[in-house]
């Protein structure tokens, strides 16, 4: 996707929606890569022993997927100078061939200065918002 001129901006465009998938195989994968081997993101009974619904995504995989949405927006990561977030709810990943489906969605929330914009990030999944306070400023070319 090719980001519009900053000219071309405006406060409430809105980024192209994403969908995405999170399957047990995926939490497995990430735990490896990313050293998280808590034991809440693989194994069912330690999730409800400590009081989840279930086996719970790594916030930082959730915060990763919905940073996509804007790195793909803005064609470049190097373009993205800001990005924070505040977890609000577990994303539930159930033990089944459907998994956990996260939809992102953004929009200009701001024109500063030096061609950046902040962009606002929502991320639901099964009716709840999960992530909160969620912003990227990134640098438009």
């Amino acid at each position: 996707m090719t980001v519009p001129p900053f000219d071309d901006i405006a406060v409430g465009d809105e980024l192209q929606p994403l969908s995405v998938t999170i399957t047990r195989a995926d939490l497995i994968r990430y735990a490896g890569a990313s050293g998280d081997v808590n034991p809440i993101h693989w194994n069912e009974r330690f999730a409800r022993e400590v009081g989840l619904p279930d086996v719970i995504a790594h916030g930082m995989l959730t915060m990763a997927l919905a940073g996509r949405l804007v790195t793909s927006w803005a064609g470049d990561p190097g373009a993205v100078v800001d990005y924070g977030v505040s977890f609000t709810h577990p994303v539930v990943v159930p033990d089944d061939d459907t998994g956990a489906v996260v939809e992102i969605s953004g929009k200009i929330a701001e024109l500063l200065d030096d061609k950046k914009v902040r962009v606002t990030i929502t991320a639901r999944c099964d009716g709840h918002k999960v992530l909160g306070r969620a912003t990227a400023t990134v640098r438009l070319g």
